[in-house]
């Protein structure tokens, strides 16, 4: 038990209280008000403290839950749950200027967007609005802005945009001044970076309005201010200047800006560009050395072979489908047939003029395109070669050149063929034509063209079932052959399918708006159809076409008459005369209605007319006479019949009029006239018994031959001979037996002829189509330069 028992040493230097006044001097109370951290603490906290009954948080500990609250008996709350839902949100105030300035400028952007996307779609109307609202209310952001904020804190980049899109509107709506006006605003602004490029659009402006020396002055002003890091900006304005020194005729300049541009960057239109300055002044070495700058400039683009799959693996064949007709290969086929046109349309420029003659130039130039990237242009420009020879009326050398092709692959050799086969067609050679458009069949099944002309040929020989087959063949191939459905079209003319062939026209129609002969089928099949309403409707759209042809003018008043409505046809009628005064039909039609409407004296300057068309015609002299007659000026008519004897004595019909006027007037001439009418009446009766005894089978009726130098004479079974249907109106005047007096309401038998040519009922030939899309423009490529 003593064992656990200490007893304290004695010593002297043991104190038992010691220990006892040692403290922590943190509560210390009686030194706080000299403690400077505590007075400084208090001063800071102690009088914000909350009021009685309100929990103090514990800063440090309030995540975990801790507060002096959960030490009163609260329970335990971490999440915050027994406070309830948060207090909802403060509304935003509508009414602050910030908030206005926000939305104001949400709209202008808007309407920006929306000026933009209307232009794309070609409501330029609607674009312009949208521009000008965008500026208007872009100058009210302004102003409220430099209300609330400094000036340096204006949006400069919407400014910058509104206005360059409203100078850009005006400008598509050739509002040019305006245009002008709001570029000059962006270019004198120096608080907008790099807006001198802008000078290249008021160029541009200047351009479009002929004032080349403003446009050369503005792309250089852009020029100079372009850093020459730019290089192909600086490279687009200097052609831009050389297409403005080629329209004021400054060919050298043209030359130098040109060139430089083949030097640095060479490209298809300054290329192309370059060879028509030196053809127009005739430097023919150097335009062989442009020429081959050309053919060299590099396409960059990919070759065929990347889009045919080397395999089978299925993941590689997707990928190659989805690429082959993406945008970018789309891309790549418009600049490889730019290319190639502007090659073609370049040689068929200097051929001519390079060498002594232009079957030289064209071997040059062929030898040339051979040696480089384009070596399939070198068949293109044999064909032209020989529709070259074509257009110069020298079809053997046209035929010999074309031969050539004979033993060329299948592509050129149904090419060949084709216009080989349209060459034979037009020197109507049938068999030849036929023998050449079987060749480029069977070259290429799937050469429409080919199989137009193969359907002319059956056409011309009239099979027409079979040339119908060959047609819609064509359209299965190419459905926009529009030669084929033409051609289709009077096929089904002839074998009187109306219906069909209207279908055809219409068609054609929504494919070729303006076309006159598509017009007129039109016209031509609802006629056929007895439908004069709807004929005399595509008539006047065939008139609005082509508003002076007379045949379309005549055949409207035709139909007119047809109706009755005699004030129409007279209009048409008289349109029809003012264009072409020499069609005999019209012609006698006008003066027909003369007469009818008793003005006899207006009728007589048409059938003089008609006499000077057709002095051997004794019908258009004697009504000339008759009209003197019925006019009452006996004179003139008795003059005009000694006139007619003279010059057709025995006429029958001048002889009897001469006997009734002579008698009326009491002349002493009657006698004579009357001796001269028995013995040829007497003639004519014996002619006529000779004919009768010597047709003893023949049941014709015998007519008169009216009109004609010797009346009784070359007699005709044919009742509908043209000259009968001609005159019909100017015979059986009702209430008179008298030949030629005036006109019954009959309408000439007139036959139409088309407005674009005679072939209006033949087929078209579709090489043709070839030779005209293969002619280009000689023009200068590209004078702009920003998309706007």
């Amino acid at each position: 038990m003593m064992q656990n028992v200490h007893l304290a040493p004695e010593t002297d230097d043991d104190d038992l209280y010691s220990g006892y006044n040692d403290y922590n001097p943190t509560y210390d109370t009686e030194e706080l008000e000299n403690d400077t951290a505590f007075q400084q603490a208090v001063r800071t906290s102690h009088g914000r403290r909350p009021p009685d009954g309100v929990t103090r948080p514990m800063t440090a500990v309030r995540a975990a839950g801790f507060t002096k609250g959960a030490l009163r008996g609260s329970a335990f709350d971490p999440l915050g749950q027994s406070r309830g839902p948060a207090p909802p949100l403060e509304a935003r105030s509508e009414d602050s200027p910030e908030e206005k300035i926000r939305q104001l400028e949400k709209k202008v952007n808007e309407l920006v967007e929306e000026s933009c996307i209307a232009n794309s779609c070609g409501d330029l109307k609607l674009a312009l609005e949208k521009a000008k609202d965008a500026g208007r209310k872009e100058r009210v952001l302004v102003r409220q802005r430099e209300q609330v904020t400094r000036p340096e804190n204006i949006n400069l980049d919407l400014t910058y945009s509104v206005l360059f899109n409203l100078a850009s509107q005006y400008s598509a709506n050739e509002m040019y001044a305006e245009a002008l006006n709001t570029y000059q605003v962006i270019v004198k602004n120096k608080m907008f970076s790099n807006a001198g490029r802008l000078k290249v659009n008021m160029g541009n402006i200047y351009l479009k309005q002929r004032n080349y020396s403003k446009a050369i002055k503005f792309y250089r002003m852009a020029l100079d201010q372009i850093p020459s890091v730019h290089k192909e900006m600086r490279i687009k304005i200097m052609q831009n200047i050389g297409v403005t020194f080629i329209k004021t005729g400054q060919y050298s300049d043209a030359i130098s800006s040109f060139e430089h541009i083949m030097s640095m960057a060479p490209n298809l239109k300054a290329g192309f560009n370059l060879i028509l300055s030196y053809f127009a002044i005739g430097d023919r070495e150097k335009m062989k050395k442009s020429f081959q700058k050309l053919i060299a400039v590099p396409l960059e683009i990919d070759e065929d072979d990347k889009y045919i799959s080397p395999s089978d693996d299925p993941h590689t064949n997707l990928v190659i489908e989805a690429i082959k007709n993406d945008h970018l290969r789309q891309m790549e086929r418009e600049r490889k047939a730019m290319a190639e046109k502007c090659i073609m349309t370049a040689a068929k420029l200097i051929a001519p003029v390079i060498e002594t003659s232009f079957a030289v130039g064209y071997d040059w130039c062929v030898e040339v395109v051979k040696a480089s990237q384009y070596v399939e242009l070198a068949n293109d420009l044999e064909i032209n070669k020989a529709i070259t020879y074509l257009r110069q009326k020298d079809f053997n050398q046209a035929v010999e050149t074309l031969k050539m092709f004979e033993k060329k692959d299948s592509r050129v050799k149904s090419a060949a063929a084709t216009n080989l086969s349209f060459l034979y067609y037009l020197e109507n050679e049938f068999a030849q034509a036929s023998s050449y458009a079987d060749l480029a069949v069977n070259s290429d099944r799937y050469n429409p063209s080919a199989l137009t002309n193969k359907g002319n040929t059956v056409f011309a020989n009239g099979d027409y079932e079979k040339a119908a087959e060959f047609y819609k063949e064509a359209l299965r191939n190419d459905c926009s052959c529009t030669e084929a459905l033409y051609n289709i079209g009077l096929t089904y003319k002839k074998l009187n399918r109306l219906d069909e062939a209207l279908d055809c026209f219409l068609k054609l129609h929504a494919i070729l708006r303006n076309s006159a002969q598509v017009l007129y089928q039109i016209a031509n099949v609802y006629e056929l159809m007895e439908d004069p309403s709807q004929a005399m409707e595509w008539l006047m759209q065939l008139i609005s076409v082509v508003p002076t042809d007379s045949r379309a003018l005549s055949k409207l008043g035709g139909l007119y008459d047809s109706e009755g409505d005699k004030s129409q046809a007279f209009q048409y009628y008289y349109e029809s005369y003012r264009y072409f005064p020499s069609n005999i039909e019209v012609i006698e039609w006008l003066g027909a209605y003369y007469i009818d409407t008793q003005f006899c004296e207006k009728a007589i300057q048409y059938f003089e007319r008609a006499s000077l068309i057709q002095p051997t015609q004794v019908k258009w002299q004697l009504m000339v006479a008759s009209c003197f007659r019925r006019s009452g000026n006996y004179q003139k008519a008795l003059d005009t019949y000694k006139d007619i004897h003279r010059k057709f004595p025995e006429n029958v019909e001048c002889l009897r009029f001469l006997v009734r006027l002579c008698t009326d007037i009491g002349l002493k001439e009657v006698q004579e006239y009357a001796t001269k009418l028995k013995r040829l009446e007497k003639m004519k009766e014996i002619r006529e018994q000779r004919i009768k005894s010597g047709r003893d089978s023949s049941g014709c009726p015998r007519g008169r031959r009216d009109g004609s130098a010797g009346g009784d004479s070359g007699q005709n079974c044919s009742a509908g001979s043209k000259g009968e249907r001609l005159s019909a109106q100017l015979r059986a005047l009702p209430g008179t037996d008298e030949p030629y007096e005036s006109s019954s309401n009959k309408e000439p038998d007139a036959s139409y002829v088309d407005p674009l040519g005679p072939q209006i009922e033949r087929p078209k030939t579709a090489a043709k189509k070839r030779m005209d899309e293969d002619d280009f423009a000689d023009e200068e490529l590209g004078d702009d330069l920003l998309p706007e």
